[in-house]
């Protein structure tokens, strides 16, 4: 069972960049999408075979998560159930037979690290609500995370180390989500490996490979045996994100 994450940074910028060709070719069973920054009805990309669910932010050209699935699930919901984090748009979940698959797109804590207040807010009720879900039955969660969880996941630790999503509180509470029951499916399979998912439109960033890894498939204990593999597909443009795979017996 294939699933493909993906922030597309603007799902209508996306699409004239070869998005419905990608998606096609990586053949998904999920795919996940984040910061989509739609409104319901803003655009009509559909493809045979899946069904999407859609959580849009209150706040217009903003956030915005998706999921295409080719298999029907039991049910779909919509944030975390905690109302100051539900008006962005950030969470969506399916309930399958056997998992659980959550799409996030983590909240950025911005320039001067001015949001991570509220960014460890999230972190500590997101948490809760994977864990509520993992004492069910198994749990994917991917998406767009927004931390660099060790220096081999950023290309420059050093001159990043007090820079929103590789701040030390960041990283602390992805140590306590992995910590709670959760595994990085590509650092488990890859632990010496250095690659990147998310490169500034700055500076070349992309050309001269200057990135960062801050988008994840993590998978909860109930399901770590079943993984097959992780992969990040940095040679698929269109975004300052690339797309990153999972793959589950």
């Amino acid at each position: 069972m294939r699933f493909i994450s993906w922030n597309v940074n603007g799902l209508r910028a996306v699409a004239g960049k070869g998005f419905a060709d990608t998606f096609t070719e990586l053949d998904a069973d999920f795919f996940c999408l984040q910061e989509t920054k739609l409104q319901a009805g803003q655009i009509d990309l559909e493809f045979l075979g899946y069904t999407s669910y859609w959580n849009y932010a209150d706040k217009k050209g903003y956030s915005g998560t998706a999921i295409y699935t080719k298999h029907t699930p039991l049910s779909v919901s919509y944030g975390i159930g905690v109302d100051e984090h539900d008006h962005e748009g950030r969470v969506v979940t399916l309930e399958m037979e056997d998992f659980f698959l959550v799409c996030v797109y983590t909240p950025n804590s911005q320039d001067g690290l001015r949001r991570l207040d509220y960014r460890m807010q999230w972190e500590d009720a997101f948490r809760a609500y994977l864990c509520s879900l993992a004492s069910r039955k198994g749990v994917v969660v991917c998406g767009d995370m927004n931390v660099a969880h060790e220096e081999i996941d950023l290309k420059n630790p050093a001159t990043n180390h007090f820079n929103a999503g590789f701040s030390d509180e960041e990283r602390a509470k992805m140590t306590e989500l992995l910590a709670a029951g959760f595994t990085d499916s590509w650092r488990f399979l890859h632990p010496q490996e250095v690659k990147y998912s998310w490169w500034s439109y700055r500076m070349a960033a992309r050309e001269r490979n200057v990135g960062w890894r801050i988008d994840y498939f993590l998978v909860s204990d109930a399901l770590k045996d079943r993984i097959v593999s992780a992969e990040i597909h940095n040679d698929i443009f269109g975004s300052d994100h690339c797309p990153v795979e999972l793959v589950l017996q």
